[in-house]
């Protein structure tokens, strides 16, 4: 299938820093490389190929110029509904000699409970262009499954080092976060083959406890290691308080205990400032932005955004550049698109690549604008 190109010239960008307003023009073009059935991830391919998901259960290779394979197979069954689904696909970090892929998604227990997965496969490319998925084997689930269909997280990341990061969502449910007998509202960390490692904070506690590295999250939907090797996160808070946090080893970031948001009901929730036992986000939004991805500018073709974060809103229907300096943290710009963003990646040659959510959400390759 191919969709046709679109050029779409954003033309006025607002900027707005965390605790000021001001206006700042930086013009790019969007260019409409093809559109999917609530696209949820996506990642490059050393080729230059993209993989991209759909939460129905589709897997894609794409090409730039919008043409795509078939739905690979291999893709395991998922149990979609709400937020649940197919979620992220992120290349092992030795693809290019072993031909792994990691992909998270969902899936149903007995009775009407659910939860996350990431399991990762051979990635065997075909003659045609297409693809299967082979040798698929579950490398970490949410513990325990429950009911519902909201705050999976799921993201998936690597650091330079080689350990797989998965961001668990508290499903929620509140009080998981500071359970330490679940792996939910959690970031987790472990080997490449799911194998918990010996350093971790809580390792000698043993069962899930052993998988975590940080916790005290909500909905942890963006997970990506700065150009200094830092893990940062972003989650949505409740009724406002959404989160950036430098995530530290063994940290609690309190969640439900404290947040800078409210619950949905209209009851207080106290703020990080009143509970110094646990760590602050460094930038935080109210209105709130519902943050989806993040990563690290690291590209050439916007050399002013070096070193900055990039991410994707949902409500906000922009994405956002950070500025960090040290352990600080603040907005610089908001890139208004007008639709709920999903996803942001850098592409091999520095280009801004988006997705868009929902039914016909559209990738974007995002390159400055020629005077």
């Amino acid at each position: 299938m191919r969709s046709p190109l679109t050029i779409i010239t954003i033309v006025l960008l607002t900027a707005c820093s965390l605790d000021q307003s001001v206006s700042a023009r930086g013009p790019f073009v969007a260019t409409e490389i093809a559109s999917f059935k609530q696209p949820w991830a996506l990642s490059f391919l050393p080729d230059g190929r993209l993989l991209v998901t759909e939460k129905k259960g589709s897997l894609y290779i794409v090409n730039q110029d919008g043409t795509r394979s078939n739905p690979l197979p291999g893709v395991p069954d998922v149990d979609y509904g709400g937020q649940g689904g197919l979620g992220d696909v992120v290349l092992h970090p030795d693809y290019a000699s072993n031909g792994l892929i990691y992909i998270s998604y969902v899936e149903a227990g007995e009775g009407n409970v659910r939860g996350a997965a990431v399991a990762r496969g051979e990635l065997i490319v075909n003659n045609d262009g297409g693809a299967n998925l082979e040798n698929v084997d579950v490398v970490w689930r949410q513990y325990p499954k429950v009911s519902g269909n909201g705050h999976y997280g799921h993201r998936i990341a690597f650091s330079e080092d080689g350990y797989l990061f998965i961001s668990s969502g508290e499903r929620q449910k509140f009080d998981p976060s500071q359970d330490m007998t679940q792996n939910l509202g959690k970031i987790v960390r472990l080997h490449d083959d799911g194998s918990v490692p010996v350093d971790n904070p809580f390792y000698d506690q043993g069962g899930v406890t052993a998988q975590i590295w940080s916790l005290g999250h909500r909905n942890p939907l963006g997970i990506s290691f700065d150009e200094q090797g830092r893990l940062w996160n972003v989650e949505m808070g409740p009724r406002g308080g959404d989160e950036l946090n430098l995530v530290i080893r063994g940290a609690n970031y309190g969640y439900p205990i404290v947040s800078n948001g409210s619950h949905y009901n209209g009851k207080e929730i106290p703020d990080h400032q009143t509970r110094s036992e646990f760590e602050e986000p460094k930038a935080w939004w109210s209105p709130v932005i519902s943050p989806s991805d993040l990563m690290f500018y690291s590209g050439d073709m916007f050399p002013l955004w070096k070193g900055d974060a990039l991410i994707a809103g949902l409500s906000a229907g922009a994405f956002l550049r950070i500025t960090i300096d040290g352990e600080s943290a603040a907005e610089a710009e908001r890139f208004e698109m007008n639709k709920r963003i999903r996803a942001v990646r850098q592409g091999p040659n520095g280009a801004i690549w988006l997705l868009e959510d929902g039914v016909g959400g559209r990738l974007l390759k995002l390159t400055p604008e020629r005077s």
